[in-house]
């Protein structure tokens, strides 16, 4: 931006661009004179873009003067000079300062000059330390000196970029050359490459069969000598039996030999009767749980027939009081389709009662096969150990402090992280026990009520504006745990868990996996 126009392009300015503030309005306080600060003054003058305003002190206090300053380059130079033009405007310029004296209230100002530099007292001495005396000639010369070494040394630059350029584009030539030359020798390499693997894939063959070949001669010669050793090993026997003694001591040791056999035998039938024994287990639990679905779905059919009964029932008492209660003298045929609708009734109500009674006795076994369903999976997590498998135990309902003190290792330090986890799981822990407090709401879903979060909770809202959605969404989820395994005591419940797939482990999942820890455990004795 160029400079505004001014009237003696040679005067002398202080550089970098000051303003001059004098009669700023002071009090006595305290045995001092005090006056606005220089951010207040700047807020005044906010509308000239001054860098900074600076109050000139000496041992009395304020002296009310002040100096402003607005920068070096043409910008700040052009809102100095609106500075100075909008106080020579109000009458409050530096030739209005010296007519009137303190004779006026009212802060004067103007650009900072010569003859204000070198005046005696704080203004001068500021002034002198802090800024230099140039003309705007000068400061155009300067700048103008700088661009030409600037303009100078980028034409340097690139004269020097352009013969870098042209050297790499030699060497580009130079390597796309060298790269031809490297690929078609790549491609005769590759050719005899081929070639030899070819070679060698017939000789691995001719070998191979060679070697088949060799290992049918050996397999034929190793049978003959079998046969020499058996017909060796009768004549080792015949002369064995020739000696008593030697005959006995070979009995006695078929008779060891045939023990530890035996045993070994024993032991190995009582492996497999044990690992049949565990999967037939496994079987059983799987065909009640299949009997079991099959027990509900006969229930709800016999509940469907059941309630059909009951439309036929009341049909045919309709009928037969409409019967009972027709007017006119009973004939014979009515008489007789009243005693087949009473017949007919009379069967319905002993077919409900038989239909009543199989329900309640499909239910009891139900509950019966439930129980024990129950039973087993109580005896499982009792000999389920926790780690880190993919079957184990989980508390539901419990905040997972190590979670919580990765979340906190995001913000804390290490030692802060740790105590502050430990904290907020005795805090949190200790609120999801409480029955009084309750932060879920009801819905309807797919026409069943199903209990949420209620996002309008106070403490909820509060724990995620200061820890985070994180640890937010670790208390909840401890939340609806509590609440679906134990709302009634709020306290952790254990739950065999598949830690692979996040979700409630099956039956027969823990089985397998029992098994399979039994099995390696045994390997290992």
């Amino acid at each position: 931006m160029e400079p505004q126009a001014v009237q003696n392009r040679d005067d002398l300015f202080v550089w970098p661009w000051m303003g001059v503030l004098v009669n700023v309005p002071t009090e006595w306080k305290n045995g001092c004179h005090v006056g606005e600060s220089g951010n207040r003054l700047k807020e005044k003058l906010s509308c000239f873009c001054p860098q900074k305003v600076i109050p000139l002190w000496n041992y009395r206090g304020h002296t009310g003067n002040a100096i402003v300053e607005f920068g070096k380059d043409w910008t700040a130079f052009n809102n100095a000079l609106a500075f100075e033009n909008h106080f020579e405007s109000e009458g409050y310029g530096k030739l209005d300062w010296k007519a009137y004296k303190h004779r006026r209230p009212g802060m004067f100002g103007w650009v900072a000059r010569a003859d204000d530099q070198k005046y005696p007292g704080p203004i001068g001495d500021y002034l002198h330390k802090n800024g230099d005396l140039k003309t705007i000639a000068d400061v155009e010369n300067e700048e103008a000196r700088k661009t030409n070494k600037l303009v100078a040394n980028l034409a340097s630059q690139i004269e020097v970029k352009r013969r870098h350029v042209e050297e790499l584009e030699c060497k580009y030539n130079e390597t796309t050359t060298s790269l031809d030359m490297i690929m078609e020798q790549k491609d005769q390499l590759l050719w005899a490459y081929n070639e030899e693997i070819h070679k060698m894939q017939q000789l691995a063959r001719r070998h191979s069969q060679r070697i088949i070949d060799e290992n049918q001669k050996l397999r034929s010669e190793l049978e003959s000598k079998m046969q020499n050793l058996d017909l060796r090993s009768k004549q080792l026997d015949e002369l064995v039996a020739r000696s008593e003694s030697e005959r006995r001591n070979l009995e006695h040791e078929k008779e060891k030999n045939g023990v530890k056999t035996k045993h070994l035998k024993m032991a190995t039938l009582v492996q497999q009767r044990a690992d049949e024994n565990v999967l037939k287990l496994v079987e059983k639990h799987k065909l009640e749980k299949q009997v079991a679905l099959d027990k509900i779905i006969k229930l709800e059919q016999q509940l469907d027939a059941k309630q059909k009964l009951e439309l036929e029932i009341k049909q045919l008492q309709g009928k037969l009081e409409v019967m009972k209660h027709m007017p006119g003298e009973e004939d014979s045929e009515s008489k007789k389709r009243i005693d087949e609708l009473s017949e007919e009734l009379q069967d319905k109500y002993d077919e409900m009662d038989a239909m009543e009674s199989l329900y309640h006795t499909l239910l009891t076994k139900e509950r019966k096969s439930n129980d024990e369903l129950q039973d087993a999976r109580k005896k499982l997590i009792d000999t389920i150990t926790t780690g880190r498998a993919n079957i184990g135990i989980k508390r539901m309902g419990e905040l997972d402090l190590k979670s919580l003190a990765i979340v906190c290792g995001r913000k804390f330090s290490k030692e802060d992280a740790e105590v502050t986890a430990a904290i907020l799981c005795s805090k949190w822990e200790a609120d999801i026990r409480k029955p009084e407090w309750h932060p879920f709401r009801v819905v309807m879903v797919n026409g069943k009520k199903k209990e949420l979060i209620s996002e309008d909770d106070a403490k909820l809202q509060a724990l995620r504006e200061e820890y985070g959605e994180e640890v937010y969404s670790l208390v909840t989820k401890a939340l609806l745990e509590v609440n679906e395994y134990n709302p009634r005591g709020r306290y952790a419940v254990p739950e065999l868990w598949n830690y692979k797939e996040g979700r409630k482990a099956t039956l027969k999942e823990a089985l397998q996996y029992v098994l399979k820890q039994w099995r390696t455990h045994k390997r290992k004795r």
